[in-house]
């Protein structure tokens, strides 16, 4: 069975508000519930267990079940950090049954089925895979405020999510990290420390993580331009 663990504890501090960001609207209806849709109309993801800030677990399988939701199983409180977060939703995992977990940002919500599908396909055949996009930027490594070097573009991607892996090899590297850490924001940089070779699939620049007021007027075009999300 593949797992998909949705990381939607955070606060949204950078948002400003009083409501965390996952819970904002895109065209009437809630971030998060836009991003489990695209999880629930996948057919290489069998179950979604869904990791939200403890005052928001109670009541959200009544919001699920509105919202025909029916591969969630599971609300998990979060932690402190996106990585204890993680970790609680693969603690959640029935062991037994899982083969690949899927673990993505709730606040990416434009991800596609197609997308998922792929990197659940390349995890299947080689333990571990991230979604990724091209920098279209010129990136600088900087020190003390001045230029070190100038990266070349043609060898760096963006990291985005779904990350997937096999369910042993995430829990082995969690199992070896200090998910209190808040500067682990990354699965695939805890599978690269056991020296696993991440494959990388190509995915769309539409991926994009909402995090300020800026995404989420970017969010309402994107919506615009692909017509009905629902």
């Amino acid at each position: 069975m593949n797992v998909a663990i949705i990381a939607a504890a955070g606060q949204g501090t950078r948002m400003g508000g009083n409501r965390a960001k996952q819970f904002l609207e895109l065209a009437g209806t809630p971030i998060i519930i836009h991003t489990l849709r695209s999880f629930e109309l996948c057919d290489a993801i069998q179950e979604i267990i869904l990791v939200l800030p403890a005052p928001d677990t109670a009541g959200f399988l009544a919001i699920a079940k509105k919202h025909r939701l029916r591969k969630l199983s599971q609300i998990v409180p979060g932690g402190t950090t996106r990585a204890e977060s993680v970790l609680r939703g693969l603690l959640a995992v029935r062991s037994a049954t899982a083969e690949i977990i899927a673990v993505h940002d709730g606040v990416r919500p434009f991800v596609t089925s197609d997308e998922i599908t792929k990197t659940v396909k390349a995890a299947e055949a080689n333990e571990a895979a991230i979604l990724t996009t091209a920098v279209t930027d010129t990136i600088k490594e900087v020190s003390n405020g001045i230029v070190a070097r100038t990266l070349p573009r043609k060898v760096l991607r963006r990291s985005l999510t779904p990350q997937c892996f096999r369910f042993e090899l995430l829990r082995r590297a969690y199992e070896q990290a200090d998910v209190l850490d808040p500067e682990l924001t990354d699965e695939s940089a805890l599978v690269e420390r056991l020296g696993v070779k991440v494959t990388i699939v190509e995915g769309s620049s539409r991926n994009i993580k909402i995090t300020n007021q800026e995404d989420l007027v970017v969010g309402e075009a994107i919506l615009n331009e692909l017509g009905s999300w629902s």
